[in-house]
């Protein structure tokens, strides 16, 4: 069995005292490939240190994340992800989005740059990670404006509705479901069942929104676990089943061997 996190902060500051007994707590579940998305250039350094730590399991992804969004610094921060793009080998964009509830004043900038970092993922033909909150509107929007034949990727922690669900995947996007499929109010549960599995890949988010029974302490990429056999029982096969699928539809995406 293999597991692939798609979506996991592993070299956060949360993980500082244990990192490496953390990443292999994980490695001892059979997750043993981890997809790291970019926050901003001050993460960049610590993202690639434990990429050379671990370089066949940690996956780096390049990107400026739509609450990092700022006037004052998005054109410095844009040129880094290009810098990275034209030096790095990496394996998406992201995450990139909008997120409008801690600020909706930077909306118009935050869409600026989503849809920028759309083109590059169609010119350097990488998949994107999608960060969304409060913003399905305005996501939709940019996508529609930048759909193409080269555009595809994850809806990262998916909360929509199966409305939302559906259109995501009209854009050629994989649904990213982590600890909120375990959660009494996260609602998605209630329909995941109609979405094709072929349409899922599992993250975490860690360190944020561990899946229940961790619910509310700090997520790490181990609990992948749990995420996996909560969507074995929403759509009633084996936990091997989920994990035959998805780690397929996460090796297709960002082309992994």
């Amino acid at each position: 069995m293999m597991y692939i996190d798609t979506h996991t902060h592993l070299y956060s500051e949360s993980f500082k005292e244990d990192r490496d007994e953390t990443i292999h707590r994980a490695l001892n579940q059979s997750i043993n490939q981890f997809i790291l998305p970019a926050i901003d250039s001050t993460y960049t350094e610590s993202m690639w240190n434990l990429k050379e730590k671990y370089p066949d399991s940690m996956h780096i992804m390049a990107g400026l994340h739509p609450t990092h969004v700022d006037s004052e610094t998005v054109k410095q921060e844009l040129q880094h992800v290009k810098e990275q793009l034209d030096s790095k080998s990496l394996c998406a964009i992201g995450e990139i989005g909008v997120d409008l509830y801690w600020d909706s004043s930077t909306k118009e900038i935050q869409k600026e740059a989503f849809a920028q970092q759309i083109r590059w993922a169609k010119e350097y033909d990488l998949p994107i990670a999608i960060h969304c909150r409060d913003a399905f509107d305005e996501v939709f929007e940019v996508l529609e404006a930048e759909k193409s034949d080269k555009l595809r990727g994850i809806f990262h922690c998916f909360t929509g509705t199966l409305e939302d669900a559906q259109k995501a995947i009209g854009y050629n996007l994989k649904l990213g479901i982590g600890g909120v499929v375990t959660f009494k109010n996260g609602k998605i549960d209630k329909f995941l069942n109609e979405i094709d599995l072929k349409h899922i890949v599992l993250e975490t988010d860690a360190p944020y929104l561990a899946p229940v029974p961790y619910r509310g302490k700090r997520n790490e990429s181990s609990y992948l676990i749990n995420v996996a056999e909560k969507l074995a029982e929403v759509y009633d096969v084996s936990v091997e089943i989920i994990e035959e699928i998805t780690t397929k539809n996460a090796k297709n995406i960002f082309r992994l061997d």
